[in-house]
């Protein structure tokens, strides 16, 4: 869904911008022009990229017990 109309910026565009490192709502300004128009977009814009930040996952460790390796 378009979420910024006036630069014709998805969703999905955002979302893939969190997952290249953006995490606020300056480094959409800046990086995709999000909220550069009218301004209209910002709220939802703000609502995608914090639920996505939200719903991403950090693996910092992966243990294995001798079981797993056995199997």
């Amino acid at each position: 869904m378009i979420v910024c109309v006036c630069n014709n910026i998805s969703d999905r565009e955002i979302r893939q911008a969190v997952e290249m490192g953006l995490t606020s709502m300056s480094d959409l300004y800046k990086e995709l022009g999000v909220g550069t128009c009218c301004g209209k977009c910002v709220s939802y814009a703000r609502e995608v990229m914090n639920e996505h930040l939200d719903a991403r996952t950090t693996v910092t460790e992966l243990r294995r017990t001798p079981a797993d390796l056995a199997a």
